[in-house]
């Protein structure tokens, strides 16, 4: 079953051929793709997912044309489940509906807090029923993301503000609002998805500080962690071993870019934890 989260992250099929052209020589990647989601993507093209599926056309030797569509409820199905587009940059690997690549990133959730503010890491800390937290919550149901689910399993809900991923979409990036609610005081930390919320966090000023949510695994229903694949329909299994082959070899050059954005990763101690202790 997806989960709210799953239903984001695209929060992370139809026949046609994924890559077309008149001749060999201008081939198509049609991809789906948010204009208003940094660090993930935009219309400028400055996102990260932006510019891996740039390395990933040239590889291919393809032209990228974007089918731009708000990460909402519908997103998937009104994208690459409809035939406008072939493939969606990023999907946590386990969702249903459509066939990933292999992971090409594994991030997590992550606490953000003010530098000299309260340095929390575990779900399980006392501290935290003293604080007010931000948690994310998805889609037009405001269904709880893990973080806000392992906290309302554990009687916490008083001092628990919620965060739309949505949004509103008038204003740049949305999802970034509780990151701006941790730097401007309004919260004491947040429990927000680490791609994000690592981008935004390390451009703040000051820079606030983000760390792995712990325990890493709250539970059968409550990861913590996911890998991140690229996702194409379910029959178009030469697209994706194409992609998926294109990821391998360019797997350097994308963990360079994973840094420069930093995208908070369990693999890569050097980046885990942004604004120091």
């Amino acid at each position: 079953m997806t989960s709210p989260f799953h239903r984001r992250v695209w929060i992370a099929c139809g026949c046609a051929t994924a890559l077309v052209g008149s001749d060999a020589s201008a081939r198509e990647l049609r991809v789906c793709a948010d204009p208003n989601n940094m660090p993930f993507s935009n219309r400028s093209g400055e996102g990260f997912e932006n510019r891996i599926t740039d390395i990933i056309a040239r590889d291919l030797g393809a032209v990228v044309t974007y089918t731009w569509w708000a990460q909402r409820r519908g997103f998937l199905r009104n994208t690459i489940l409809a035939g406008r587009c072939d493939l969606v940059p990023a999907i946590p690997v386990g969702i249903e509906t459509l066939r990933p690549t292999r992971p090409y990133y594994r991030s997590s959730y992550v606490v953000v807090s003010r530098p000299g503010g309260p340095s929390v890491r575990s779900l399980d800390d006392p501290v935290l029923a003293r604080l007010t937290v931000g948690v994310q919550l998805a889609g037009s149901d405001a269904s709880g993301t893990p973080p806000a689910q392992a906290l309302a399993r554990r009687g916490m809900t008083e001092n628990v503000r919620g965060y739309l991923l949505t949004g509103d979409y008038a204003r740049p990036n949305p999802p970034a609002r509780i990151i701006d609610a941790v730097a401007q005081g309004e919260i004491d930390l947040a429990l927000a998805w680490g791609p994000m919320a690592g981008y935004f966090a390390a451009r703040a000023q000051p820079p606030l500080r983000v760390a792995p949510v712990e325990p890493a695994i709250d539970g059968p229903k409550g990861p913590m962690v996911f890998d991140i694949a690229m996702g194409v329909r379910r029959e178009d299994e030469d697209l994706r071993r194409e992609v998926g082959a294109a990821l391998e070899r360019h797997r350097t050059e994308i963990d360079a870019i994973l840094r420069e954005y930093d995208v908070p990763r369990p693999d890569d101690v050097r980046r885990i934890e942004v604004g120091g202790p």
